[in-house]
Formats: C-alpha cells, sequence, structure tokens
C-alpha cells in the first residue's frame, strides 16, 4: 500500500479510479492485495474514489449546485450520489443531513425512470445495506434510516405546494415545459433544516430559468463535455456524433455542454430581451390579437403550432404605438381541433379583437377548423410573401425602440428569438412561436402604421 502510495504521490488532484487507470498492473495489483475483504467489497461504492471533478459538490457555502454537461458526461449519476450523501449516516440507520428530498423531472416518468430507476439513478448506485425502499402508490423513497425522496413532475407545479424539504434534486431543468412556475414552487418548498440545498443536472439551454439561476451569488457550477465520460459510453458514439454534427451549435450544446448565448448576428439579444421583461406593460390595450402559425402537416405529430397573444396601445402617431406579448399558448403535436380549440379558448380568454392566422400551408382548412370551433370568431388570414427572416426584422426593431412588453412566462419564445439571425433559423426545428410573435405584431402595429391611420376597432 505504501509502494503504491508513493507512486501516486505527486500526480495532481485526481481520483482514485483515474490514478488505477494511470499506473501500471503491478501498482494496481499491489493496491487491491492491500486491501481487506471488507475494504475490496466497499471499493465500488465509495464514489468520491472514482468521481470525476465535475462530479464532486464544490466547496464553501452554497444553496444551488448546477452540473452543466454534455450528454452522457455523468450528470446523472452525480445527482444520485449527492442524494446519497445527503441522507446517509456513517451506518445504515444512522442519520444524514437531509430526511425529506425532491426529486423533479420533466414528468413523474422521466423522475422515477431516470433518477429512481435509472442506469445511473439512486437504486442503482446505493450499497445492499442502505437500498431504500421504493412506494409506488407514494411515488417515494424510503431508506433504512427513515430518510424520504419524494417523484414530483414539473409539468404540475402545483404538486410542489404544500411539502417541505431540506433538499431537491433537479434533473434537466433547461427543458422544463413549466420551468418557471415549478422552479418557484420548489424554491417556496425548500425550508427545512439549518441549510438547505439542492442540485441541479442538465444540458445547458440558454432559458431565462437557468441563466438567472446561474447569475445568483448562492450557485456554484461545474461542467464537463461527454468527453469527459467517454470510458462508460458506446465505442464510437462520440466520434459518431462528431462526424455529424461536429461545428454546430447542436453539438457546443449537447456533446460540449456549452451554455450558448444568443447566436451570432441574432436579431433579437438577450439584453432586447431582458429590457422588454422590464418595459412599463400596456394594461388596457386598445387591441388584442391572437396569431396562429399552423404546423406544416394536420396529423397529431405534426411540429408546435405557434400561438401567441399580444395587444397594443395606440395612443398618438403611429411611431408612439406600444405593444405587448401576453401569452405564449403554444401546443406540441397537436391535431388540427386541438390547436384551433387552444387558439379560440385564447381569443375568448384574453377578449381578443382578430385571430389572424398564416395559410401557406393549410390554406382555407386553417379558417375552416377555426370555425368548427367557434363560427362567430372575427378571423383573419394572412399569407406570407417573403422569408422569416425578412419578415422578423420590423419586429425587432420595434424592440430596439423599446416598444414592446414581455409578460413573464415566455421563456420558450424568447429562445427562439435569440436564435434568429438574418439568414435565418439556427435552433432546432421550426421557429413556429416567432412566426405567430411576427404576425401578431405586425397585425397591430405595423400594419396599420403603414396604412397611417388608426385602425377601426371591431366591438367586443
Amino acid at each position: 500500500m505504501k509502494a503504491v502510495s508513493s507512486t501516486l504521490i505527486g500526480q495532481g488532484p485526481r481520483s482514485l479510479g483515474e490514478l488505477l487507470a494511470s499506473a501500471g498492473p503491478e501498482a494496481v495489483e499491489a493496491f487491491l492485495d492491500a486491501l481487506d475483504a471488507n475494504a475490496v467489497a466497499a471499493l465500488p461504492w465509495l464514489f468520491e474514489c472514482w468521481a470525476l471533478p465535475h462530479q464532486l459538490p464544490p466547496g464553501g457555502d452554497w444553496r444551488t449546485w448546477v452540473i452543466l454537461g454534455g450528454r452522457g458526461a455523468g450528470k446523472t449519476r452525480a445527482g444520485a450520489e449527492w442524494v446519497r450523501s445527503m441522507v446517509e449516516g456513517a451506518r445504515p440507520r444512522d442519520p444524514g443531513r437531509a430526511r425529506r428530498v425532491a426529486l423533479v423531472g420533466e414528468t413523474l416518468d422521466q423522475a422515477r425512470d431516470v433518477m429512481v430507476f435509472g442506469e445511473s439513478g439512486i437504486l442503482a448506485s446505493t450499497p445492499p445495506d442502505r437500498m431504500p425502499r421504493w412506494e409506488a402508490s407514494r411515488r417515494r423513497l424510503v431508506w433504512p434510516n427513515g430518510a424520504e425522496a419524494q417523484v414530483f413532475s414539473a409539468r404540475e407545479p402545483e404538486s410542489l405546494r404544500g411539502p417541505q424539504f431540506d433538499a431537491a434534486w433537479s434533473d434537466e431543468l433547461a427543458k422544463w415545459r413549466r420551468a418557471e412556475e415549478a422552479w418557484d414552487m420548489l424554491q417556496f418548498a425548500l425550508r427545512l433544516g439549518d441549510a438547505p440545498r439542492q442540485i441541479v443536472t442538465t444540458t445547458p439551454r440558454n432559458v431565462g430559468v437557468l441563466r438567472r439561476l446561474l447569475a445568483l451569488p448562492s450557485t456554484v457550477s461545474t461542467h464537463a463535455p461527454t468527453e469527459a465520460n467517454r470510458v462508460w459510453l458506446a465505442p464510437g458514439f462520440i466520434d459518431e456524433m462528431r462526424a455529424r454534427y461536429g461545428g454546430t451549435r447542436l453539438a457546443r450544446q449537447e456533446l460540449d455542454g456549452e451554455f450558448l448565448e444568443e447566436a451570432e448576428g441574432a436579431l433579437w439579444t438577450w439584453a432586447t430581451i431582458e429590457r422588454a421583461r422590464r418595459a412599463e406593460p400596456v394594461v388596457e390595450p386598445d387591441r388584442v390579437v391572437v396569431a396562429v402559425d399552423p404546423p406544416a402537416t394536420g396529423s397529431e405529430r405534426a411540429d408546435l403550432c405557434g400561438i401567441v397573444v399580444a395587444g397594443a396601445a395606440l395612443d398618438g402617431e403611429p411611431s408612439k404605438w406600444r405593444a405587448a406579448v401576453l401569452e405564449d399558448c403554444s401546443i406540441e403535436r397537436a391535431s388540427p381541433a386541438a390547436w384551433a380549440r387552444a387558439a379560440v379558448e385564447a381569443y375568448h380568454r384574453h377578449r381578443a379583437d382578430r385571430l389572424v392566422a398564416e395559410v401557406n400551408q393549410g390554406g382555407d382548412m386553417v379558417e375552416a377548423v377555426i370555425r368548427q370551433i367557434d363560427p362567430t370568431v372575427a378571423f383573419r388570414a394572412v399569407r406570407a410573401s417573403r422569408g422569416k427572416s425578412a419578415r422578423a426584422e420590423p419586429v425587432a426593431a420595434l424592440y430596439e425602440q423599446g416598444r414592446v412588453a414581455h409578460a413573464a412566462g415566455l421563456d420558450r419564445l424568447e429562445e427562439q428569438l435569440c436564435q434568429m439571425t438574418p439568414a435565418g433559423f439556427v435552433g432546432r426545428g421550426s421557429p413556429d412561436r416567432v412566426d405567430a410573435l411576427v404576425w401578431a405584431m405586425t397585425e397591430l402595429v405595423l400594419d396599420p402604421a403603414r396604412r397611417a391611420g388608426r385602425p377601426q376597432l371591431r366591438a367586443l
């Protein structure tokens, strides 16, 4: 043992696994021979001996630890091991630092299948003598020492209203659909113990909730690309992904784990978005419009349908008119009847005076399906004669002039805005939310201003 230790001295702050991997066979054999049977049996469960640097919690007085990593970088294992370190004591029945833990995933199925039962989840990471019991009916784990961890869905933020915790693990925060609401409810629930803490494991996406979290002084973060965990991945996986996606923003985000700001030359910047958030709201708009960008196909497996509600105050000269984005009601993978119903419901909810929809793809079908839901809707069909970027640039100019305000809860729309460039959209899929926003602003502000006259308002 001493010989092994002297051989490894001076090699820097590396894990035992890294040191043994770099040592020769004789040194490894000598190390293992120096351990008794109990130590050899315990060795696989001592995560601090094998963890990569980004998988170990930083020192200091922090509330939130965020692990940003590429796909397969070992984030889930780090989250599971951190939960173990919080709930377990020195012996199986000894108390740990935490007794009530929240496990929050995008859905209940994802939280259970990844965080609890996954190959790198809590059960797979726990030695037999400390194994928690899964109570399916209550969606919770119970450890031998009485500590509990309950599973929650980020799609149901209200389920976090009432329970209280002294620790939490949130997985893939950047892809939660209702991230702001779920995250806020979780923070109110972290109120037990002397110093409640939480860990967030996520592939980075430039969404508001994550961006603001990283900016807090109580947040610390670690980062690693997919390559850091290469030894545990399928042979050739990284090389294949690099061959397909190397040099793209997708590779930088999903493989390198980089937190990317807005696209180079983006029509909207995050500074512009933040200004829109802080802008004076349009409290009593003169007009409210619901704009719809229908998916290209009519099946339930179609792309997202962009639905955006906006209002405008039309006082004074057209150059003084101000607008506000009130709600993003976009709906994913919905049938024509489903997205039409969502649009009509938004129309009535906001007491809108017009519903506009692009008809380049659907033609007369778009109006027909809307009128099947409500034949009394004031409908206007719009047809794109220019590219998406060309249509978006005048709307981006309204933002630069400080004439657009944003309501809360528009993270997904804002993410798309910051990936629109003069050359096109550089994000994944189609910018359906942006298209709907552009149609709304064009109907409210740009087209009436071009006509140089105040539009006639339809009586509600």
